[in-house]
């Protein structure tokens, strides 16, 4: 698998991508949207988002013809005030690595979370299927996220409570058939350990926009 870095905020955001050695000439591609502790300057911190999530789960024989991207939040923001350039930022990626527009996914935890709720809802054309762990969204809006979704959520969370999860879920239910979620007994915030394992990566690799 070659890694890629492009370090510094010259473009949208700086990013580590995890490319594997056989791809089709249009791949899928995979965003993750980090937590608020991996923030960084796009530098030495850039590292910061390889710790959680999809990239500790990830090698050559189950990221199928995908890209993985994890781009890097600024210290002073977050990922929901940036809804605009995660949509640049994945136009970027989709251009650099030719992907398949009917294959693009996103998942992010924590304050990645938040920021794949308001991503779905402000641009659901762009998206195939999304996977928001322990973040929220705005629940008035959820009749526009109409791709498939598979949340998840520790019920013992004291940074994010679970009903911002729940109340996504619910608002979801009537308008979207494609819902699923996972709420985790005894789990705290860190319920991205169990939620993006090789079993949400095959279903979300499995998506594909009619």
């Amino acid at each position: 698998m070659k890694i890629i870095r492009k370090n510094g905020f010259n473009e949208v955001f700086p990013y580590i991508a995890y490319v594997p050695d056989k791809l089709s000439d249009s791949p899928a591609l995979l965003i993750q949207l980090h937590g608020s502790a991996e923030r960084g300057n796009g530098e030495d911190e850039l590292d910061r988002v390889l710790i959680h999530g999809f990239p500790n789960t990830v090698n050559d024989n189950n990221l199928k013809d995908c890209v993985l991207v994890m781009p890097q939040c600024p210290e002073d923001t977050f990922w929901a005030a940036k809804i605009e350039n995660v949509k640049s930022f994945t136009e970027q990626m989709m251009k650099k690595f030719s992907a398949d527009e009917n294959r693009i996914y996103l998942c992010g935890m924590s304050m990645g979370g938040y920021g794949t709720w308001h991503a779905a809802a402000e641009y659901p054309e762009m998206f195939a299927a999304i996977a928001p762990c322990c973040g929220g969204g705005e629940a008035q809006k959820a009749s526009r996220i109409t791709m498939p979704v598979w949340a998840f959520h520790g019920l013992e969370d004291k940074a994010v409570a679970p009903s911002r999860t729940i109340e996504m879920v619910e608002a979801l239910k009537g308008v979207n058939p494609n819902v699923k979620c996972d709420l985790y007994e005894g789990v705290g915030h860190a319920s991205w350990h169990r939620a993006f394992g090789e079993e949400t990566l095959e279903w979300l690799l499995s998506k594909k926009k009619a």
